[in-house]
Formats: structure tokens, C-alpha cells, sequence
């Protein structure tokens, strides 16, 4: 799914988002190719390149990739350059570890504010990453599943656990869980997402966090 061609669009498609402003617009463009595997866990990053794709100025580039210094998505190293962080395996199985006990713990919170309203949204986002199974980039699938799970986490009223938890989903690329890498992972997390919403529509807790543990551990298999 993360072949060249997809990148290149992934790229086209983050920098019309960095257009937008700078240089904060642009970090914000380029984690998301971070986080969407398009850049990959090791690569370099060259300004030149950067500027080119995203139309940006050397500063605003550089200032960009300092702002992922500080979010720990990029490593600096002097008289070297920038290149994507690499997480180890423990860094990645700790993270997961953690979301688990965050996301199943909110399925209460979720249950004791769900509206048929939400369970109809859940549904519409879980359509939307459907609908880009066979022509989005991978851009466009981490934006959609970004979507759809912000919106699962949202219903629970609590912003902070939310906040959290894309702030964990965001220090490990989905390339490095091994999460775009493979077109049967990506149609069972689309399974997995018609699976919650079910749950949801039947007000099954229970189901509800097995799925959810389940959608998470599933990248170490």
C-alpha cells in the first residue's frame, strides 16, 4: 500500500495542508507522513527535498523539523541532518500497552453518553476509511482512522484522555507498527471498525473493549 507512487501522492496531498501556514502548518504536514509510514522509521530527511514538495522556504523547513525534534518524530544530529526516529520494539509494545488500559477504560464513559447521533457517525467514518480500501493514500487512511478512533475516544466526555492517547498514537509511525504495510491488515481494520460500531449500536460494553484490545495488540501478530 506504501509503494512509491502512494508516497509521492501522500506528499502532493500534505503539502496543501502546509500551504496553509508555516512553519507549524508544515510540522503538522510532515508528522503526518510520519505517522502515516509515507516518510518511513529511519529515513533522512533532506530540507532541499522538503522545500521542493511542499513549496515551504528553508527556514520554515527547518524550523519545522525542530518543532519534530521536540515531539521526538525526528532525531537531529549535528553536521549530519534530520532522519525519521527509529522506535525500538519495547518503546512500541509499551505505547500499546498503554492505550489499551486507556481505551478500554473509556468504554464506560462511552456507553453512559452514546446517542443514536454517534452511532451513526461512528458508522458514516468507518464508511469514509472503507471507501479509500482500493484508491486512498496512506496518508489518507491515517487521516480516516485518526478520524474515526478520535471520534470513538470523544464520546467518552473526557478531552484530556483523548489528547493523551493521540499524542501516544503519534510517537510510533504506523510504518513502524507494521500497520500499512500489508493490504489483509488494512481490510481487518476496516472489518474491525464496522465490528465497534455494531458493539456500540448494540450498547455491548463488553464487546466493545475486546475489540478495542484487540484492534491495538493486533500489529504484534
Amino acid at each position: 500500500m506504501a509503494d512509491d507512487g502512494a508516497k509521492g501522492t501522500a506528499g502532493r496531498a500534505g503539502s496543501a495542508k502546509a500551504r496553509s501556514g508555516r512553519p507549524d502548518a508544515l510540522a503538522n504536514a510532515l508528522a503526518s507522513e510520519i505517522q502515516s509510514g509515507a516518510l518511513a522509521p529511519g529515513q533522512w530527511l533532506k530540507q532541499i527535498d522538503i522545500e521542493q514538495r511542499h513549496g515551504a522556504k528553508r527556514m520554515d523547513v527547518r524550523r519545522a523539523l525542530d518543532r519534530l525534534v521536540q515531539k521526538r518524530l525526528v532525531v537531529h544530529l549535528p553536521n549530519r541532518g534530520y532522519h525519521v526516529v527509529r522506535p525500538d520494539g519495547r518503546l512500541a509494545r509499551e505505547i500499546r500497552d498503554v492505550r489499551v488500559v486507556l481505551e478500554t477504560g473509556a468504554v464506560d464513559g462511552i456507553m453512559a453518553r452514546l446517542r443514536d447521533e454517534d452511532v451513526a457517525e461512528a458508522l458514516r467514518l468507518a464508511r469514509r476509511f472503507e471507501s479509500l480500501l482500493g484508491k486512498g493514500t496512506v496518508i489518507d487512511l491515517h487521516d480516516a482512522n485518526i478520524a474515526f478512533h478520535g471520534h470513538l475516544l470523544g464520546l467518552s466526555g473526557n478531552p484530556e484522555l483523548t489528547a493523551l492517547v493521540q499524542e501516544l498514537r503519534g510517537r510510533i509511525s504506523s510504518a513502524a507498527a507494521g500497520q500499512w504495510q500489508k493490504r489483509s491488515r488494512i481490510e481487518q481494520s476496516n472489518r474491525e471498525h464496522f465490528a465497534m460500531v455494531e458493539a456500540l449500536a448494540a450498547r455491548d460494553a463488553a464487546a466493545l473493549r475486546r475489540l478495542v484490545r484487540a484492534h491495538i495488540l493486533q500489529d504484534e501478530a
